[in-house]
């Protein structure tokens, strides 16, 4: 019989669970498409004697992260705690350990994947990080081997199975924002900290990690747009839906006059699209090659088992060796820039505001003049009464949504400071892209 895989595991949360049960429950398939058996050796935990799911007592736990790192009994570590540190120094100990990596750290590999993809590529070993970017979607294999062929040119893509389950659940139960995270971290598909998802971090990280994939230029969210669904409320879905379209939490990457444009919102999504019937925790990235066209690529993208599935695929790509072939062709964190990144001012697009103003005289035209002032042009205008019918205010305040014509970030960035002094806007107010 060939020599076994033997696996190293660093973490043993969700993921790392789900990936022993399927080592376990699975041995057999696992070991016919590996071509040798695929064994977990070793795991690092932080308490050993916690109660958990999968059997483990032909496996040796310890507390020492770095020991299972650095074990003469361990071919390949798998690093599922998260983080930058230890995480990192984890990573660099293995490989100079003799070890291949398999890893679901974005957060890693958006920060330091520079360093470690260098070091492996020295040392001749590969990280590999399906796992990473969108739960169970294969689309790290799908844009470095099955688009090769191909230039992208645009990927659009939903990667947050936490942010799409939220909305999803505003949308259809006609539910609070707040109801909706709390279900969420019920059926764990958020964090007891969910700000990374919410705010849009996970996926402009992801963002980052296709766009070097498809675009083959280094890129951090820092230097692009990033919002996230925190600042919506129902009233935005439902006035989108009245609108023909769905919010998501879109990351896009995309060439426009060989520049390329890139940004990370809740983006409103024409009901036609693919894109806006993906819903709960599934995840969907839309690709344009040039010359393949369209190709659209979905799974779950949040949960145990999704992310355990590339996880274990990880494995299976290592112990037949595709991973190293795979690992030394991607064209991540080169020397040279592809393309050069579009200035954001100059991103074009249209765009959703949404406002809650005094209902008076005058309101619509002062907002109109001060888009007209900045070339933004209005396409629809919708006034909604008070929902306080009986309010004894002197001028209760009502939502107000337009939708602009094709305009710039610029033009919009500079709207916004003169809007932000009206007297008769509440603030804040929304402001959200749209992808026809």
């Amino acid at each position: 019989m060939a020599h076994p895989l033997r696996i190293g595991m660093i973490g043993l949360g969700t993921v790392g669970s789900g990936v022993a049960r399927i080592l376990q429950t699975q041995a057999a398939r696992t070991a016919l498409r590996a071509g040798r058996p695929v064994q977990l050796t070793r795991v690092a935990v932080r308490n050993p004697d916690r109660a958990r799911d999968v059997d483990l007592t032909e496996v040796q736990l310890t507390t020492d992260a770095l020991s299972v790192a650095q074990a003469d009994d361990v071919d390949v570590v798998v690093e599922l705690i998260g983080g930058i540190e230890p995480a990192k120094s984890l990573v660099l100990a293995a490989l100079q350990a003799g070890k291949d990596v398999v890893t679901a750290n974005k957060a890693l590999l958006c920060t330091c994947g520079d360093e470690l993809f260098a070091e492996a590529r020295r040392l001749g070993r590969s990280i590999s990080f399906e796992a990473a970017v969108a739960g169970g979607v294969p689309i790290i294999a799908a844009i470095g081997q099955a688009m090769t062929g191909n230039q992208i040119l645009s990927l659009a893509a939903i990667v947050n199975g936490t942010s799409n389950f939220i909305l999803t659940r505003m949308f259809k139960e006609n539910a609070s924002y707040e109801d909706s995270v709390r279900e969420a971290q019920q059926l764990g598909f958020a964090e007891a900290d969910p700000s990374m998802d919410v705010q849009g971090t996970d996926a402009a990280q992801k963002l980052g990690l296709l766009t070097q994939l498809a675009f083959g230029r280094r890129i951090t969210p820092d230097q692009f747009p990033v919002q996230g669904i925190d600042e919506l409320s129902l009233m935005d879905l439902k006035f989108a839906a009245e609108l023909g379209y769905a919010i998501k939490l879109l990351a896009t990457a995309k060439l426009v006059d060989q520049q390329l444009e890139l940004h990370t919102q809740p983006t409103l999504i024409r009901n036609s699209r693919p894109l806006a019937q993906v819903n709960g925790p599934y995840n969907m990235i839309e690709l344009t090659g040039d010359a393949l066209g369209k190709a659209w690529f979905s799974a779950l993208g949040a949960g145990q088992m999704a992310t355990a599935s590339a996880v274990l695929a990880d494995l299976v790509d290592v112990a037949v060796g595709r991973a190293r072939i795979n690992f030394n062709s991607l064209p991540l964190w080169p020397q040279t820039e592809t393309f050069p990144l579009q200035p954001i001012e100059k991103i074009r697009r249209r765009y959703y505001m949404r406002f809650q103003v005094e209902d008076r005289p005058h309101v619509i035209a002062d907002i109109a003049d001060i888009l007209g002032r900045h070339g933004i042009s209005l396409a629809s205008v919708i006034q909604k009464e008070s929902d306080e019918p009986g309010s004894q205010a002197e001028f209760p305040a009502v939502p107000l949504v337009f939708m602009t014509h094709v305009t710039t970030e610029g033009a919009v960035r500079a709207a916004r400071a003169e809007l932000d002094q009206l007297s008769t806007v509440r603030l804040p107010w929304l402001c959200l892209p749209v992808s026809d």
